[in-house]
Order: C-alpha cells, then structure tokens, then sequence
C-alpha cells in the first residue's frame, strides 16, 4: 500500500511512544533552561514551536530507521508486524513521509528558533539515520553506544531554544539520557536474542552472550542511578528529589541485578518495559525540583 494507507498506519509508523519520550525531555529541559538562565524568556509559543520540531524530528528518524530497517525487520517477530514488513505502508511512501519531516524539524528551529537549536538537531538525526542505523546496527555491537548520542539531542535542542548555547546543566541532562539508553536497549536485545540472531544484527548478547549482557546492564543502570543523584553538582536540589530518584533507581537496579542473576526472557522485558516510564518520572522529579 502507498499513501492511501491508513492514518494509523502512518502513526505506528513514527513510534509514538518513543517519540514522545524523547519529546518530553527536550521540554523538560527548555523549562529547566528557562529557570537557569537569567534574562530569557518563556513563552507558550516558543514550547509549541520547540515541541512540534521535536516531535518531527524524532518521529522522522524512527520513520528512515524504520524504512532502512525493513529488511531485517520482515525476520524478527517482534518487528515483523510494523507497517512496512506488515505490507500496510510501502517502502517509497514511508521515504516519502519521513524525509519531508527531517527536513522541517531542522528548517523549524533554524528560522523560528535559533541556529543551534537546528544545529543540534541536525545532529541528532545525522547520529541516528547514519551513524545508528546505516553504519553501525548490522555490523558492531557499539551501535547503540554511538549511537545512543542521538537520545541526548532533544535535550540539548530544548535547552538551546530559550538562548543558552551550553551550560553544564544542559550536558548533564542530556547525558542522563544516554546513560539511560544501554540498560533500556540491552534489556530488549537480551529478550530478542533469537530474532536478533537470525536478522544477523550484532547486539551485544549475540556477541558476547546473555551473561556478559546482563553484567553490562547491571553495571550501566548502577552508572545512570549515581549519576541521576549528581545533579547537585548544578543545581540545589531537595531531599524528595534524592529520595525519589533513588527509589527509581533502585527499582531499576533490583531489576538488573535480577537479569544478571537469571538472565531469563521475562526479567529483560520487565526491566525492558519499567525504564522507560522510569525515565520519564526522573525527568518530570528534576523539572520539578529545578522549578520549584
């Protein structure tokens, strides 16, 4: 099918739920800048105009990766219902709905914003469509190392919006983000393994088994739990922060120490299914703490 597919066809398409996490941590951070930068402004027109190049921007890469994917995608059974393995959305449609939103979620923030805004979400994309998708997820293991930089992108896109170019707070955040991405991906790989295999994409349990895997995710969730905590370094904080961003964390951890113990199916995908809300309430408690 071309574009007489469904609207909803389009819309699975983008991965909404990806989209929109990353979505909300860019506006988390255009708030946090707003806070941390004296003399800028706020309004509800510069949210709306971050907040719909965002969206682009992250919902077109999810489109090009999903249609540079589609091969390998058609072996998986996890991936092999989306809308283009699926038949629902042809290849050159999705090309076609994908390339018109990169290209504005750039021109957006490059005329109505400011050129680092558009800067950093150009790379952002350019890390995820290129380096992600088209160079590393078939052949190392680091794909998602390297190109977990894209995560951190929307942060660094909101935060730049209100006119601050770089701040310590702005990495931080931002690298909170790609601190995130390895337990969260891992922990799908480890579930996925088997399809993995036979779409030949080197994930690090396919590489290095399920054992090394499960340590890595230990290690990189007790890595973003410490981090998530030295948000002090830039900002007073409160002690419902710590205290609720050691509970998230804890909750993850037990999760991963669990994985590294069993390594079965199950606990990959629960841990898998917790740390992306568990991202967006860290982000929200932070928001929070740095408005209040």
């Amino acid at each position: 099918m071309g574009f007489g597919s469904s609207v909803g066809d389009y819309w699975r398409l983008t991965k909404p739920r990806v989209w929109g996490l990353l979505v909300f941590t860019g506006l988390v951070a255009t708030v946090v800048a707003y806070r941390e930068t004296p003399g800028s402004t706020l309004s509800p027109v510069l949210m709306l105009v971050t907040g719909v190049a965002l969206t682009l921007g992250s919902a077109s890469a999810d489109v090009l990766t999903n249609y540079h994917d589609r091969d390998i995608d058609a072996m998986m059974m996890r991936t092999m219902k989306r809308p283009i393995p699926a038949g629902d959305i042809s290849s050159g449609a999705a090309l076609a709905f994908g390339l018109p939103m990169a290209a504005l979620s750039v021109a957006i923030p490059l005329f109505l914003i400011n050129a680092l805004a558009a800067g950093f979400m150009l790379l952002g994309l350019l890390d995820n469509i290129v380096v992600y998708s088209l160079l590393l997820k078939r052949r190392s293991w680091l794909n998602i190392v390297l190109g977990g930089f894209s995560g951190g992108m929307p942060v660094l896109v909101g935060y730049s919006a209100v006119g601050n170019p770089f701040s310590p707070m702005a990495l931080y955040m931002s690298a909170l983000v790609m601190a995130w991405i390895p337990a969260h991906i891992w922990s799908l790989a480890i579930f996925g393994k088997e399809d993995y295999e036979a779409a030949k994409v080197p994930m690090l349990p396919v590489v290095f088994g399920d054992s090394v895997a499960a340590v890595c995710v230990a290690a990189t969730s007790a890595m973003l739990t410490v981090l998530s905590v030295l948000i002090f370094l830039f900002t007073p904080v409160s002690i419902f922060y710590v205290v609720t961003v050691l509970a998230l964390g804890g909750l993850v951890l037990s999760y991963s120490a669990k994985l590294a113990v069993d390594r079965t199916r199950g606990t990959a995908w629960t841990l898998f299914k917790i740390t992306s809300p568990y991202l967006m309430l860290l982000f929200l408690v932070l928001g929070v703490t740095v408005w209040i």
